[in-house]
C-alpha cells in the first residue's frame, strides 16, 4: 500500500507507474550513471525497442517504490530486466 501511495503523489490519485506517459517515464524514470550503462548495454545487445525501454523503467521505478527509494537504483533496474528476460527469454543479466 506504501508503494501505491508513492505512486498517487507522483501521478495523482488513481493513477499507477503502470499507466505513466512517455513524458511521465522520462521525468520519473532517471537512472544513476550506471543504471544508464547497464540499460544502453541490454538495449545494444538486444535490440529492444522504445516501448521495451519504457516498460522496463515503469518496473523499475515499481520496484523502487516497494523498497522505498525515491531513486531508481542499478539493483532495481537489474531486476527489471531480469523479469523482462523472463517474459521474453532474453539472457540473464548479472549485475
Amino acid at each position: 500500500m506504501a508503494a501505491r501511495q508513492r505512486q498517487w503523489a507522483r501521478l495523482g490519485s488513481a493513477k499507477t507507474n503502470a499507466e505513466m506517459t512517455a513524458k511521465e517515464t522520462k521525468e520519473f524514470g532517471k537512472l544513476t550513471p550506471s543504471g544508464e550503462s547497464l540499460l544502453e548495454k541490454i538495449f545494444d545487445s538486444q535490440h529492444l525497442s522504445a516501448r521495451a525501454h519504457d516498460r522496463i523503467l515503469r518496473v523499475a521505478r515499481t520496484i523502487a517504490d516497494l523498497e522505498g527509494s525515491s531513486d531508481i537504483l542499478p539493483g532495481h533496474l537489474a531486476e527489471a530486466i531480469q523479469f523482462r528476460a523472463l517474459d521474453k527469454r532474453l539472457p540473464a543479466v548479472s549485475f
